[in-house]
């Protein structure tokens, strides 16, 4: 089926198209390559491969490209051109040959210009174009940016577990306040307390503040970047594709010129050529999708660096900024907790009562491996330092100091009480390590 296309010519009185075949050796002629932003690229409806019937209505059979060629330009404008479409499906003609020169433009492209030269690899125009080296130079600052993801990550990790042990300390101190009898020291604990508590709870604001910014990276890393990427891999698979095309055309082209020098007859060609034709179309085809992917990609890369230049800066920014507030109310926290040194009377409060259990806890040791059972009270106040026989009372009964005593090594085995002394001739170094 024939169609008539109506071109308009240019400035330059061209159409913007090349010919090829006809006679003497191509029984038809067929449009070779439609150029870019021409009036035939314009019009839509003319494709390489597609036969030439006519021109302005006078048909070209028995006439040779050149003549056809300067027809067509001393032609004033318009031009109707009578054209015959190729009814072919691209997909169908990805031979072995095809898939194998996309082969060998991905192992060249792997290459440098060194290599291949040495080699006597052929290198296409488009092989190392800065799309594929932008992708590379993309594939290094990920690795910067996750390391830079993972460091953030490990301080907002430290900062929380800071948080949770001021916490601990505040409530620890909270709790000597209230057992502690002396109202000066009563007061500097809940102080101390209550800062540790201010301390955590604005550690764990900062946690919450920067929580946002690793999300932020974590898009940048899981979906910009790798969406990018497969749009570049898209991008190099079309170019290879349309690269393995040039190369199969320009061995049509050798073979045909080897033929003609030679003057024999190449069957493809005086039989209308389709194999050329096709290879025309598909190359036409894939340098096409090759143009558009290549202008979505250079956007996309762009887009993406500049992102990546301002986000850096940016969450650096708001990460920064948020440890400085935080450690600015820490400083101001701190600066109120002017309470040292805190004086305490041992004899007094809440050390006394710890160390009046520990002696205890000694005596009722002590006095289970002892033969004579019935030790005094003089005898257990001479384990409490600081003197309970000077006041005059003694421990009443030997059910009460056991359980006293047990309660004490209880509290004690659990925590740091495990490195105080067990006998009683250590008794007296007591205070001093609770000190």
């Amino acid at each position: 089926m024939s169609i008539s296309v109506r071109i308009d010519k240019g400035e330059n009185g061209l159409v913007g198209i090349t010919i090829g075949g006809g006679p003497p050796l191509c029984p038809v002629v067929y449009i070779v390559q439609v150029f870019d932003n021409t009036p035939a690229q314009k019009s839509g409806q003319l494709e390489p491969g597609d036969e030439l019937l006519s021109v302005n209505g006078k048909p070209v059979t028995g006439m040779t490209k050149t003549q056809i060629a300067k027809k067509i330009k001393s032609m004033g404008s318009p031009v109707h051109l009578e054209i015959r479409k190729l009814q072919t499906d691209p997909k169908e003609y990805k031979s072995l040959d095809i898939a194998l020169k996309n082969i060998k433009h991905r192992v060249v492209e792997s290459m440098s210009q060194q290599t291949a030269d040495t080699l006597g690899l052929s290198r296409a125009i488009l092989v190392n174009d800065d799309m594929i080296q932008k992708l590379q130079h993309l594939e290094k600052n990920t690795k910067a940016y996750q390391e830079l993801a993972k460091r953030i990550h490990g301080a907002l990790v430290v900062y929380k577990e800071q948080a949770t042990l001021n916490r601990e300390i505040g409530d620890i101190f909270a709790e000597l306040a209230v057992h502690e009898v002396q109202p000066n020291a009563s007061k500097a604990f809940t102080l101390v307390g209550e800062s540790h508590r201010q301390f955590s709870k604005t550690g764990l604001e900062f946690v919450q503040e920067a929580k946002p910014l690793l999300s932020d990276m974590h898009t940048f890393l899981t979906k910009a970047i790798p969406d990018t990427r497969l749009t570049v891999k898209k991008y190099a698979n079309i170019k290879f594709e349309y690269l393995s095309y040039c190369l199969k055309a320009k061995e049509m082209d050798d073979e045909e010129a080897t033929y003609y020098a030679m003057h024999e007859p190449l069957y493809r060609v005086y039989t209308g050529n389709m194999e050329y034709r096709l290879t025309l179309r598909c190359r036409h085809i894939a340098r096409t999708q090759f143009a558009a992917l290549r202008k979505s990609v250079s956007e996309k890369l762009q887009l993406l660096e500049n992102k990546r230049i301002q986000d850096i800066s940016f969450q650096l920014e708001r990460f920064i900024s948020a440890m400085e507030h935080c450690s600015q109310r820490c400083l101001i926290y701190h600066k109120g907790l002017d309470v040292f040194p805190i004086e305490l009377d041992l004899d007094r409060g809440v050390f006394k009562s710890a160390a009046q259990r520990m002696a205890a806890a000694l005596y009722d040791t002590d006095s289970g491996h002892d033969d004579d059972a019935g030790c005094s009270s003089s005898a257990a106040s001479h384990y409490m330092p600081g003197g309970v026989s000077e006041s005059g009372s003694s421990l009443a009964g030997g059910s009460s100091l056991s359980n006293a005593g047990r309660e004490f090594v209880e509290r004690t085995d659990s925590g740091r009480g495990e490195d105080l002394p067990r006998r009683a001739g250590d008794a007296d170094s007591v205070l001093l390590q609770l000190e």
